[in-house]
């Protein structure tokens, strides 16, 4: 299981770092393959730019608390609360490789083809049914709605510029697994991590 302490450090590190790990939500499972970081400092796409509310939770949240927002309106969105001595921030988890609960997630998206339960941050949330209810969750305390560490050792990420933002745009924040066919939107300008 990933403690508390992987949360403790900046958040491009964690969002790196988290690809390739598993997340169990109750009875579904899926492997990580996109995320976003999300820094609290001279981000202006992150929500502590300009939202109050944002930088209160931050302050009185612990590492690895999960953040869930409705992105315009629509959509759940889970981030995952990143800060230590290289900075503050979030990291959006973007895409899953569904691997547990399969039925669950199709009888919440109404989709059958597996490739389109997880393939997105709004997917994902509806197919783990994650909602407001969940924000400031501890996804480092309880063994139903955390993170696991990869299986398979390292695997091969790949940096690209974030999506669908119009500030900091350009910034390579964007980790996938490389050539997972799970991931939201194929990779644009691949630059390989380590």
């Amino acid at each position: 299981m990933i403690e508390a302490s992987f949360f403790e450090r900046d958040p491009l590190s964690c969002a790196r770092e988290l690809v390739g790990t598993k997340l169990v939500w109750g009875e579904c499972a899926g492997i990580v393959v996109e995320t976003e970081a999300y820094l609290s400092e001279n981000d202006e796409a992150c929500h502590t730019f300009v939202r109050p509310s944002t930088r209160a939770f931050l302050a009185r949240n612990k590492p690895g608390t999960a953040y869930i927002y409705l992105n315009y309106g629509v959509h759940w969105m889970l981030n995952a609360l990143a800060k230590g001595d290289g900075g503050a921030g979030f990291v959006l988890i973007r895409a899953l490789e569904p691997i547990a609960g399969l039925e669950l997630m199709r009888a919440r998206r109404g989709v059958e083809e597996v490739r389109k339960l997880c393939s997105g941050p709004g997917k994902l949330t509806q197919a783990l049914q994650i909602t407001r209810a969940d924000d400031e969750r501890d996804l480092c305390a309880d063994a139903a709605h955390r993170f696991y560490h990869r299986e398979h050792g390292a695997v091969e990420i790949v940096a690209d510029e974030r999506i669908g933002i119009t500030k900091s745009a350009d910034l390579p924040w964007r980790f996938t697994l490389r050539g997972s066919p799970f991931v939201s939107v194929p990779v644009r300008k691949a630059s390989a991590c380590r």
